[in-house]
C-alpha cells in the first residue's frame, strides 16, 4: 500500500515501473551505467551525508571552492561545474560541485560553526576520500557521517 501511495505521489504507478531490475548489466549491451559492484552488491553509488560541527572558515567562499575542488580531485571524480552562493559577506555559503559521477553539495552556518555536506558518487570515484579533505580544511571538532547505498534493492 505505501509503495502505491509513494508512486502515485510521484505521478507513477506500477505499470510505469519495470517489472524487474534484472535488465542488462553494464557491459552486456556496450552501455556504461557506472553502477558500482562491490562486496557482492550492485548499486548506483555511495551517498555520504556529512555534518561538521565546530568547523571554521565556513563563510570564506574562495576557500570553500578550493576545498571542494580538492575533494573532487582526491576522490577521483570528474568536475563539471561548481556553483556557490554567498548569502552576505560574513554569512553562510550554499552550493554544489556537479560531477560526472554525481555531486558534492555544501550548506554552511558560520554563526553555528556547522556545515552540512552531501557527497554522492558512482563509478570508480571514491567519496570516502573526500572526508579527509573536509576534515583538514574545516578542522571540525566533531564529524557525523551517514552512509547510504543508492539504487540498491
Amino acid at each position: 500500500m505505501a509503495k502505491s501511495v509513494a508512486l502515485r505521489e510521484l505521478g507513477m504507478n506500477s505499470a510505469t515501473m519495470p517489472a524487474t531490475v534484472d535488465g542488462p548489466q553494464s557491459g552486456e549491451t556496450g552501455a556504461l551505467d557506472h553502477f558500482v559492484q562491490r562486496d557482492g552488491l550492485c548499486f548506483a553509488g555511495t551517498h555520504l551525508i556529512i555534518d561538521l560541527w565546530g568547523a571554521r572558515r565556513l563563510d570564506d567562499i574562495a576557500f570553500i571552492e578550493t576545498t571542494l575542488r580538492q575533494a573532487v580531485q582526491l576522490s577521483g571524480a570528474t568536475l563539471l561545474h561548481i556553483h556557490l552562493h554567498h548569502f552576505t559577506p560574513n554569512a553562510g555559503v550554499s552550493g554544489v560541485a556537479v560531477l560526472a559521477e554525481s555531486h558534492i553539495s555544501i550548506h554552511t552556518w558560520p554563526e553555528r560553526q556547522y556545515a552540512a555536506l552531501d557527497v554522492f558518487m558512482c563509478g570508480d570515484a571514491d567519496p570516502y576520500r573526500a572526508i579527509a579533505v573536509l576534515r583538514d580544511a574545516f578542522e571540525p571538532s566533531a564529524v557525523q557521517i551517514n552512509d547510504h547505498k543508492r539504487g540498491i534493492l
